[in-house]
C-alpha cells in the first residue's frame, strides 16, 4: 500500500474554504467532511484536511500561526505542464486568493503559486525532465 499524507491546515470558515478549492477543481471525500474538517483530495495518495480554527487547536497546546505576518508551511504540487501552473494560479486568483511572488522560470523548472482565502501558501511546480537531463 502507498504511504499517504494528510496535510492538517487550520481555516476561518468552513464554506469559503471548500468553495474556494472547489473552483480550483478539487474535490472533497464526503466521508471525512463535516462542519469541523473537510477532506481535500488532492490525489489518490495526497490530502489536506481543512481544519476550522477552534478544531484544529485541539490536536495542539501551541498556538496557530498568524499567516498574515507568519509562514508555518509551503506546501508545494507538482504540475504536469506550465499550462497547469498557470491555469491554477489564475483559478485562485479569480476566487479571492493571491500570489505573493511572480513566476519563476528556470529553464528546466517553471513556479508559480497562491495564498489560500486563508493565508496558507501553495507552491506549484513544473519540471521539465528533457530540459533537466540536458542540463539547460
Amino acid at each position: 500500500m502507498a504511504r499517504q499524507i494528510f496535510v492538517n491546515l487550520p481555516i476561518k470558515n468552513m464554506e469559503r474554504s471548500q468553495a474556494f478549492f472547489r473552483s480550483l477543481g478539487f474535490d472533497f471525500n464526503p466521508q471525512f467532511t463535516n462542519e469541523k474538517g473537510a477532506c481535500l483530495v488532492i490525489s489518490e495518495t495526497i490530502y489536506a484536511m481543512l481544519l476550522v480554527e477552534s478544531f484544529f487547536q485541539s490536536f495542539t497546546k501551541k498556538t496557530i500561526t498568524d499567516t498574515a505576518t507568519s509562514t508555518e508551511v509551503l506546501i508545494c504540487l507538482s504540475c504536469d505542464s506550465r499550462v497547469e501552473v498557470d491555469a491554477l494560479v489564475a483559478k485562485a486568483l479569480a476566487a479571492g486568493g493571491t500570489a505573493p511572488n511572480a513566476p519563476q522560470d528556470l529553464g528546466f523548472m517553471y513556479s508559480h503559486g497562491f495564498e489560500d482565502l486563508d493565508g496558507h501558501i501553495w507552491e506549484l511546480a513544473y519540471m521539465d525532465m528533457a530540459a533537466m537531463q540536458s542540463g539547460a
